[in-house]
């Protein structure tokens, strides 16, 4: 009788086809392990996937890329895309964007002569502050373009790397060391008083971690300036799907395997260690080591038992506070007489009104400016977007009205940049929290934790569960793409020897 044939062993199992753990899984093919990436939706990508309407293809979430084609670009997604291979193709723009004030628009120019000067049409003196204080962050990011992420790791022996490789750069760093822990605000506190270039720096810190100046830490907002002047701004062909397509691919071809509405139920825990998952089908996969690209809330809370954790911890992690979920507006449009347009817009209705209020600020992406295959002939695609809280929703007699109600500053907002835009509308897709939660299985579909600067810091790759490791946007350093995807290399780097990674960034300066 024939036996049947024994499952490879794997060395690792990824939960969740994110961008941190795509990343992580990618890296670990690289460096030579067997490695399966489960995914329990057939959509690969978790926050940054695409999905498709009659014939029109929308990002679900992020469109604001720096940095995907640059050979000196910090960006780690490119540095991994690099590493395993693979590229992209872009198209560069500017203007960004723009914010649309009550006080008056600003266009946002890579170049930042051309931004001041934007900012001056609204306020000289504060033009001269939010130089000083872009001076200042732009320094920082001088001193960290240094050391690329690829070279560091969630332990003491980062420190061993940098030394060996980055000596130079460290020197660099030191005068920048008390900013690196320091939050924008305390920047902006020190270089900035006008009230309404305070309230443009709050902006920027928001649309990229959630929070405003004084709880987005300094690296991220000089990380931002410096891709945007430096390396400049572009949009995949193709949209976000491009970038996971291309991160999916690199894993293939270093032998990792993606498998797609392959839902893991538990991650199986013995003795203190984590040995493997249990699928919903009743599989079992084994494996020393398992990633986990869900959400902090999502990992500990379904993932595992309780006991599976020590009390304290559990109790502390599951406290973490979240920034709100969203509602989304995902728009096929009538493009005729839109020839101007540009791609990326943000929408603050109400002065008086703190910029965090759900439904104060829009922020409005129009992808098909750039890449026209994302739209029939002759249409747009329109992702518009605003923080709403999880509570007090249901899927019940209201829930349609209670839609309809919220899309309004939506609609409010697009009318800014688009006046007839009701009668343009020949596809109309509403999103609530409900539905980021149910399709990004997200904890209460929140955008990650809100950990303020000096407040905490975000949680590290290590769990207290040998083998263990946590990805994305819920562990250091933080939310966004260049931040999960750094969260993919600090935990496999962390898991491979010193000696590996030094090879790795040997043959990438070649």
């Amino acid at each position: 009788m024939n036996s049947p044939l024994p499952t490879p062993q794997l060395d690792a199992i990824v939960i969740g086809s994110g961008i941190g753990g795509l990343c992580a899984a990618g890296l670990l093919a690289r460096y030579g392990k067997r490695v399966v990436v489960c995914e329990s939706h057939t959509i690969a990508g978790g926050a940054a996937h695409s999905f498709k309407r009659r014939g029109f293809e929308f990002d679900s979430g992020p469109s604001f890329y720096c940095g995907l084609a640059d050979t000196q670009s910090l960006n780690p997604v490119k540095q991994v895309l690099d590493v395993l291979g693979e590229s992209l193709q872009v198209i560069p723009y500017d203007p960004l964007g723009k914010y649309h004030f009550p006080e008056g628009t600003v266009a946002v120019y890579s170049n930042t002569e051309k931004y001041l000067h934007e900012v001056q049409q609204i306020t000289s003196q504060g033009t001269e502050e939010l130089q000083q204080f872009i001076k200042r962050l732009l320094g920082l990011y001088d001193a960290m373009k240094g050391i690329p992420t690829l070279a560091l790791r969630s332990d003491w022996q980062v420190i061993l790397v940098l030394l060996q490789r980055y000596l130079p750069s460290l020197g660099q760093m030191l005068p920048y060391l008390p900013l690196v822990q320091s939050s924008v605000g305390n920047v902006m506190d020190t270089t900035v008083n006008h009230p309404w270039v305070r309230r443009l720096i709050d902006l920027e810190c928001f649309l990229l971690s959630g929070l405003k100046a004084h709880g987005t830490i300094a690296p991220e907002v000089a990380f931002m300036l410096g891709e945007r002047s430096r390396a400049g701004v572009e949009y995949p062909v193709g949209g976000s799907a491009a970038i996971v397509d291309a991160l999916v691919r690199g894993l293939e071809r270093w032998g990792g395997k993606l498998r797609l509405g392959c839902h893991v139920e538990q991650i199986l825990v013995e003795a203190g260690k984590a040995v493997g998952v249990r699928l919903q089908n009743g599989e079992i996969l084994n494996a020393p080591i398992i990633i986990s690209n869900a959400t902090i809330w999502d990992t500990y809370n379904h993932l595992l038992l309780p006991e599976d954790l020590p009390v304290a911890y559990r109790q502390n992690a599951l406290a973490t506070p979240t920034v709100d979920s969203f509602m989304h507006l995902h728009l096929g449009i009538r493009a005729d007489g839109l020839e101007n347009l540009t791609g990326h817009h943000v929408v603050v209705h109400d002065s008086h009104q703190d910029i965090t209020v759900p439904g104060n600020t829009c922020m409005i992406s129009i992808p098909s400016v750039w890449d026209a295959t994302l739209a029939p002939e002759g249409h747009h695609v329109v992702h518009a977007y605003t923080l709403e809280p999880y509570a007090g929703w249901e899927r019940g007699d209201g829930y349609v009205t209670k839609k309809r109600e919220k899309a309004e500053s939506l609609y409010r907002a697009l009318e800014r940049i688009i006046p007839n835009i009701r009668e343009r509308v020949v596809l109309e897709l509403i999103g609530t929290p409900l539905t980021h939660s149910h399709y990004l299985r997200r904890h209460q579909g929140t955008y990650g934790p809100a950990i303020a600067a000096g407040k905490g810091m975000f949680p590290s790759t290590y769990t207290p569960i040998q083998g263990l490791y946590r990805v994305g946007d819920s562990t250091m350093p933080g939310i966004g793409v260049p931040a999960v995807a750094a969260s993919g290399i600090l935990c496999a780097n962390s898991l491979v020897e010193r000696s590996q990674i030094v090879e790795l960034l040997k043959a990438m300066s070649h």
